[in-house]
């Protein structure tokens, strides 16, 4: 009962917690984030590094490179009854998984994908730290139409901020205020 409370919490529903993959967050080693995504692939398991494009200056040239949006993590997607951690953790560069006492926790399905749309749509956004207040909003046009999020004011500026909870990261998106709609009230 207690693991049902737990995947429910984490917007899983208890008739899937034993027969659907699930996403988690993978804890890599410093900078292998690259090398970890891509011996999860080569082991077949379904893995998703969210890579953002960044423009470096060295001494004598810049140059983009592309870099994990999310610094030491990436994301699997697993069937929690089949045990496939053990061969996520033997794999060069991976830490751990990331969860508490119980063991690693899935992240919500929804997180995933409004992350992966705010890249496929190549959208300006920036991470930032967990934040844990503001209003939940969907954006109800243009290219990030579904996506949810918290809104952030500042500085003349909306944004709209993504979490994921579980690895205490954030992704901010600006938007236009008259784009965005109320999802749910704040908790007091």
């Amino acid at each position: 009962m207690r693991e049902e409370n737990r995947l429910i919490e984490h917007g899983f529903a208890k008739e899937n917690d034993r027969s659907n993959p699930c996403w988690f967050a993978v804890w890599t080693r410093s900078r292998q984030e690259k090398l970890a995504a891509a011996m999860l692939g080569s082991l077949g398991i379904h893995h998703f590094l969210p890579i953002r494009s960044e423009i470096r200056q060295w001494s004598d040239r810049r140059q983009n490179v592309a870099v994990p949006l999310f610094s030491g993590y990436l994301f699997v997607r697993i069937n929690p009854a089949k045990d496939t951690r053990l061969s996520i953790l033997r794999v060069p560069g991976v830490a751990g998984l990331v969860g508490n006492h119980s063991g690693p926790v899935p992240i919500p399905e929804r997180q995933i994908e409004d992350i992966q749309t705010v890249l496929a749509t190549q959208t300006q956004c920036v991470v930032l730290p967990l934040l844990e207040e503001g209003d939940m909003v969907r954006v109800v046009r243009g290219p990030l139409a579904g996506v949810e999020g918290r809104l952030l004011r500042g500085n003349s500026a909306i944004r709209l901020v993504i979490s994921i909870e579980l690895i205490h990261q954030s992704l901010a998106i600006n938007v236009s205020r008259e784009d965005v709609e109320l999802v749910a009230q704040r908790a007091a």
